[in-house]
């Protein structure tokens, strides 16, 4: 009987480990996006002891093959099958670890409502932590692209070809992150951010995926940029992002 209430318990996913916190001398809180349960925070126990079966398995940016138990606060974790391992290619580049974690944390912010499909979230963020470990673009491109493509998956996707307000064709010379989009000079109000046109197509291109667009923008651009979507991420997600500081 005991056995059949544990299985009933139980459940298997693929899991993103997003970050990870000690608890007591031995235990740590693994907090993950998995595949088919959204957002999931568990308790690896004994897992910082050297005779942990899964230790190296449940730390930030690898992908596991995971079985939990349901908890009362906390799931379980007892067992977890490594499935890909980005950690070591992005904890040895700084530029890599940086993007990763802000990725990381926009990811759990934009997970952590109930009820809500994750599965797209969870293919877009397993899909940049690929490019970012194998450094297939830049990681300020990947880094800008995912937090576009994962807002506009959530519901908040940009128009870059025209202006928020008046609807106005082309690229506009202004930002506003609380109307949503860019702005034309008669529609801009006050705290708006200027915006030069190559920004905004690089803008267009990291949303869209457009690579080969996005490599040849400007150093000014892409600078450009990474304040513009700062600024947005934040704006949805009405608080900063603690990852920026670091």
């Amino acid at each position: 009987m005991a056995g059949s209430t544990f299985a009933s318990r139980s459940y298997r996913d693929t899991a993103l480990v997003l970050r990870t916190r000690d608890l007591g001398e031995a235990d740590r809180i693994i907090t993950m996006l998995t595949a088919s349960h959204g957002l999931v925070r568990g308790v690896a126990k004994g897992v910082r002891r050297t005779s942990s079966k899964f230790g190296a398995t449940v730390e930030p940016f690898m992908v596991a093959d995971v079985q939990l138990v349901h908890g009362r606060s906390l799931d379980i974790v007892t067992q977890a099958i490594s499935q890909g391992s980005y950690g070591a290619m992005i904890v040895a580049d700084y530029d890599k670890y940086t993007a990763a974690n802000i990725m990381a944390e926009a990811a759990e912010r934009l997970t952590e409502s109930e009820g809500l499909d994750s599965r797209p979230q969870f293919r877009l963020l397993h899909g940049a932590l690929s490019a970012l470990a194998r450094g297939v673009h830049e990681p300020d491109l990947v880094l800008n692209s995912y937090l576009l493509r994962a807002l506009s998956t959530a519901g908040w996707a940009v128009t870059w070809t025209s202006c928020v307000a008046c609807g106005r064709p082309g690229p506009q010379p202004g930002f506003h992150a609380a109307l949503g989009g860019p702005v034309c000079d008669d529609c801009r109000p006050p705290g708006t951010r200027q915006i030069t046109a190559g920004t905004a197509d690089l803008l267009h291109a990291l949303q869209q995926g457009s690579w080969q667009v996005a490599r040849s923008a400007d150093r000014q651009a892409r600078h450009e940029a990474g304040g513009v979507v700062t600024s947005y991420v934040q704006h949805h997600l009405e608080r900063r992002l603690s990852s920026l500081g670091r």
